[in-house]
């Protein structure tokens, strides 16, 4: 065990020394929130599908194995499908923007198409929406942490991870994110392909074991209900078009066709790759548990356990000293990956667009911006901390933060990209009722015909956003 947190803790040092170097290297508004803009296919794609899949998501995709099995890899299908159509319909589009190099943030096109006014409110929308989604991130390391140390609450692992999450974050900015994005994600790869895959299949007793332990239904794609298919897609398929973490990264490329073969890469990667390592891990975790393997640890099989902590346990269980470290390592990259990418978007937009912080020098940000930019960060990613300690179930948390941001800002985005009738008022009463109406079935937990409450705000948005564009122009003639 001591070798374990030793290995973890040198990781942690690294990560800090990785955000020191990069801040000393920030100069300019430019390093700080979209690297330079001079960022390889390659970086930015493995940067994206780390972002979106992360320690949530991997977390997230254990528990759906545990308790679903193979079927839940049609989770990230949705993430195949969202990267592939951003590439093809939203990446070009936005490559066509003046003044593309000026852009930082997702609510500048808003402001762009709509103007300040709806600049503000997406600016308001997309800072809460990264809030949450960073807490959610904060939630999964902590469960990995509390799960794999037994003497590790999972109060001081939230306090812990998010004190790390925070402090790399405000250090090396976008920058450091998506360079450290590469290596965490290849950690990751690495880790569970060759030593948790490997590890877990052996301990448990192999396919047999599986066949004869699970429901026969947990090792099919059928599995599922077309809600479940449903409510993924309309959750997970829009966030392509609306997350800010992904426009910094379509900012951060060198152009429009290195940031599309980005968006071809990250979606391979998320599906089959992560998809299937995910759930297969929580398959094994729930074969493990069948089998009493967790009682060593405080897991009785006649017990309830959260299905969300199989996969750290089962990973926690199976795998020597030392090897643990390095795949706790692993997985706390994914975490990582996410939780700073989440709360640069969320203080970048909170300077830019709603508090209209402004640089003051021509080009280069001076230094007092830059330490606002940092005090952003700092602040923010506290308010995250405290969200995260009421907080118990990633999956839930991190689709609530997507249906949010996506109910509020999806059907404007597009219909600015592709519908000449568009318009700012259309706009702002659509992102405030789509937005309202997902928060308030989802606060009162209204599930009309088992579908997901952000089906209906989009329904809204699109209702109110083209009624109102027709309305307008019908007027203006």
């Amino acid at each position: 065990m001591i070798l374990d947190i030793a290995i973890f803790a040198t990781y942690v040092v690294l990560v800090f020394l990785v955000g020191l170097y990069f801040y000393r290297k920030n100069k300019t508004s430019d390093d700080y929130y979209v690297a330079g803009r001079n960022v390889s296919s390659w970086h930015i794609g493995l940067s994206v599908v780390a972002t979106d899949v992360g320690g949530g998501f991997s977390i997230g995709l254990g528990g759906l194995g545990f308790t679903m099995g193979l079927s839940g890899s049609w989770l990230l299908f949705t993430g195949l499908i969202g990267a592939w159509m951003a590439a093809v319909w939203l990446i070009p589009k936005v490559y066509q923007l003046p003044g593309i190099q000026k852009l930082t943030t997702l609510p500048q096109i808003f402001e762009f198409f709509y103007g300040k006014r709806v600049a503000i409110l997406a600016g308001i929308i997309t800072t809460i929406g990264y809030l949450g989604f960073t807490s959610s991130q904060i939630i999964a390391g902590a469960k990995l942490a509390s799960g794999t140390f037994v003497d590790f609450s999972f109060t001081h692992a939230v306090l812990v991870m998010g004190i790390v999450a925070v402090g790399y974050t405000i250090l090396g900015g976008l920058k450091a994110v998506i360079y450290t994005d590469t290596f965490q994600w290849i950690i990751l790869m690495a880790g569970l392909l060759f030593a948790g895959i490997p590890f877990a299949y052996e301990a448990i007793g192999g396919w047999e074991a599986v066949n004869a332990i699970v429901n026969k239904d947990y090792l099919t794609l059928t599995n599922l209900t077309w809600k479940d298919l449903v409510n993924w897609s309309v959750t997970i398929i829009p966030i392509w078009f609306v997350g800010m973490t992904l426009y910094q990264r379509i900012f951060a490329s060198r152009g429009e066709k290195q940031a599309k073969k980005a968006w071809f890469i990250a979606g391979l990667f998320e599906w089959p790759l992560m998809a299937f390592l995910g759930v297969i891990l929580g398959l094994f975790g729930r074969v493990a548990y069948e089998q009493g393997l967790f009682e060593v640890v405080g897991f009785a099989a006649t017990a309830d356990m959260d299905p969300e902590l199989g996969l750290p346990v089962l990973l926690r269980t199976v795998l020597p000293h030392g090897l643990m470290g390095l795949v706790l390592a692993a997985y706390f990259s994914a975490v990582m990956s996410t939780a700073d990418s989440c709360l640069m978007a969320s203080s970048g937009s909170f300077l830019t667009d709603i508090l209209r912080f402004k640089d003051r020098g021509a080009e280069d940000m001076d230094k007092k911006s830059l330490r606002a930019s940092q005090l952003a960060t700092l602040v923010l990613g506290v308010i995250a901390l405290i969200i995260a300690l009421s907080l118990e179930n990633v999956l839930e948390a991190m689709l609530f933060s997507y249906a949010f941001m996506v109910s509020g800002l999806f059907v404007p985005i597009v219909g600015a990209f592709y519908w000449k009738k568009a318009n700012k008022v259309g706009a702002f009463v659509a992102m405030i009722l789509g937005g309202l109406t997902t928060t308030t079935l989802t606060l009162l937990e209204i599930q009309w015909f088992g579908l997901d409450p952000n089906l209906y705000g989009i329904i809204i948005a699109l209702i109110v956003f083209i009624s109102i564009g027709l309305i307008k122009n019908h007027t203006n003639k």
